[in-house]
């Protein structure tokens, strides 16, 4: 009986700790333009820390199938800057609410173009195949 009692509290313990842990992530969805050319981004938040928030996320030109991953991060007056994997471009955006503006910057600065997005509705269910995808295209980027 003790034995049992032992295994539940273990279970009970790395149960808990993966729900407190996926309470503090949340997901967002954006469509918009980066000038003329329509996008979407995913992004994540990660607030399960005692720190910072972190960010996560990755985006794409809704013409093109591939995703970019982006290395992003943030300032107190929420501004984040999202860096493309192989620095191809860099996002510098401000949170508003729900939406997103500012620039995209050519790795060289040599071109400058403005970023419109706005935060999407949407379920768990339409999240999955973003979280999927995610989880593809981080590990390209970072797999040894």
């Amino acid at each position: 009986m003790k034995k049992l009692t032992i295994i539940f509290s273990i279970l009970f313990i790395f149960i808990f700790g993966i729900i407190s842990a996926q309470e503090g992530i949340k997901k967002f969805l954006y469509k918009g333009k980066i000038d003329k050319f329509p996008v979407t981004l995913y992004l994540q938040e990660d607030t399960s820390g005692c720190g910072p928030k972190f960010y996560y996320g990755m985006y794409k030109y809704d013409n093109l199938g591939t995703w970019l991953y982006l290395t992003i991060s943030d300032d107190e007056q929420s501004r984040l800057v999202m860096v493309e994997g192989g620095i191809t471009g860099i996002l510098s955006l401000k949170l508003s609410g729900e939406t997103l503006k500012g620039f995209w910057i050519s790795p060289d600065g040599s071109r400058k173009l403005e970023v419109n997005l706005k935060e999407i509705p949407t379920t768990n269910k339409i999240m999955e195949s973003y979280d999927r995808k995610y989880d593809e295209v981080n590990y390209e980027m970072n797999d040894c």
